[in-house]
């Protein structure tokens, strides 16, 4: 099966959150506080795809409520945060939503989202992701985790189903608020 057909199969993105819709960096306030950037690109796309049909998860080890806050604003509402078992998490939203393992592709960069990302069909990452994501992983993007990965992978399955652009005839101008 070539890349292109792989992208075919998908009806539903799962996302890491540090390191793959954020750029794995952290800002620490000197009260504590960790604060993350997340790319407005990725939010637009995760938004796109809800709005026709596919579905969107995050599962995170992060416990941040404004990453929460964010995801659920774009209309994610399967959002597992605060999860030390990411496959656990992973089997409760498949069975949950009756899913097959083969149309999911899941967008993992770190070794947390290894055991997970080998149950998939379609284990995809950032160019920026360890070597051990790297070797498992059916589609490198060439984009960098918080820099568009999530877009990247997104974008082409749309795409290939001619749901990427709203409908020519479509008079609603997208939102800015990704």
């Amino acid at each position: 099966m070539n890349e292109l057909e792989r992208f075919q199969e998908i009806t539903t993105f799962i996302f890491d959150v540090d390191g793959v819709l954020t750029n794995s960096q952290l800002l620490v306030t000197e009260d504590g506080q960790l604060l993350r950037q997340m790319n407005v690109r990725d939010g637009y796309a995760i938004k796109r795809a809800l709005e026709v049909g596919y579905r969107v998860a995050v599962i995170t080890g992060g416990k941040s409520l404004g990453v929460v806050e964010r995801l659920q604003g774009l209309g994610v509402v399967d959002v597992y945060y605060g999860v030390g078992d990411k496959v656990e998490a992973y089997r409760e939203f498949m069975d949950l939503h009756e899913l097959d393992d083969e149309n999911v592709l899941y967008m993992g960069d770190d070794v947390p989202d290894y055991e997970v990302m080998r149950l998939v069909g379609f284990p995809a990452c950032p160019k920026d992701a360890c070597p051990e994501i790297l070797s498992i992983s059916k589609f490198v993007s060439d984009r960098c985790g918080g820099a568009g990965a999530a877009r990247d992978v997104i974008e082409r399955t749309l795409r290939l189903h001619g749901k990427w652009m709203p409908d020519a005839g479509d008079e609603e101008v997208p939102s800015s608020d990704f």
